[in-house]
């Protein structure tokens, strides 16, 4: 993308509100979930069974939970791990769904149909229930979570890819980097790919919130990020025996996960319309 189309396109973007909003949300709290840490240095590990269930004060802002531990320290700490394994699994989903969309669509024969066909039947197999099922089997550390989310989230991005790269390939520019002799290696790494940037990343965008919110899913019912360490999916399991006592411990985890993929999905609407000029 040329500088005069990165400008003209975050040009765009400043005149939407709603996802203008949203990337000054993220931007933000992405900025308290990091470095907020360490301006509150309240362990989130740390119990005192005689204080838990405390209503918010000055000593613990968000209260404290069942535990006696500071709400607000395991927050922000069940905001670094959700926010990193969302990014990474991402990460990964987009990775190999441009490898399977950009190679299926520029080399045609067995090649595209292999791999479109193997795309359609991950896309007919129930992603939650096969993540619950490879979680079960694999195991519940982030490292894992991250692989088996990106391995069953990549299929959007690939279609994705695939018409995009179908769509360039029979450009003129693409047509005369083959009239000088140029591999095929080559065009589609300097001359197609870089044209997919812009539905990269509003797959990646729209990718974020999905893996948040399926990582949040498997950590509420047991199978994902495991105590003592927080994940805003696991914080929402320990506060459903105290909803109608401590409303609170659920509402911090679950307004975080609303709010941040709700965030994500408005920035990527925005992109989309920002990155194509003809919208």
């Amino acid at each position: 993308m040329t500088p005069r189309r990165r400008t003209g396109a975050w040009q765009r973007l400043l005149r939407q509100p709603l996802p203008f909003a949203s990337l000054v949300f993220l931007i933000g709290l992405h900025a308290a979930v990091f470095v907020g840490p360490r301006l509150w240095t309240i362990s989130p590990q740390a119990t005192d069974p005689l204080n838990a269930l405390l209503d918010p004060s000055t000593e613990h802002p968000l209260g404290t939970d069942e535990l006696g531990r500071d709400e607000l320290a395991r927050l922000l700490q069940g905001g670094q791990v959700s926010l990193v394994v969302g990014f990474s699994a991402m990460l990964a989903s987009v990775i190999v769904g441009l490898l399977v969309g950009a190679t299926a669509g520029f080399y045609a024969g067995p090649t595209r149909a292999v791999l479109m066909r193997l795309t359609d039947a991950m896309l007919a197999i129930p992603s939650f229930f096969l993540i619950l099922a490879a979680v079960t089997v694999f195991g519940a550390n982030p490292v894992t979570i991250v692989l088996i989310i990106g391995a069953t989230s990549w299929m959007p991005v690939a279609r994705v890819i695939f018409g995009e790269t179908l769509r360039w390939k029979t450009a003129e520019f693409v047509q005369a980097a083959w009239a000088v002799g140029a591999s095929g290696v080559y065009v589609l790494a300097r001359h197609i790919l870089p044209q997919t940037v812009g539905s990269v990343v509003v797959s990646a965008t729209l990718g974020i919130g999905f893996a948040i919110l399926t990582e949040s899913a498997i950590s509420y019912l047991g199978l994902g990020i495991q105590p003592p360490n927080a994940s805003w999916g696991n914080m929402l399991q320990n506060a459903q025996q105290y909803v109608f006592t401590a409303a609170a411990l659920a509402v911090f985890p679950g307004a975080a996960v609303t709010l941040v993929v709700l965030a994500y999905n408005f920035l990527g609407d925005g992109l989309r319309d920002a990155l194509d000029p003809r919208l």
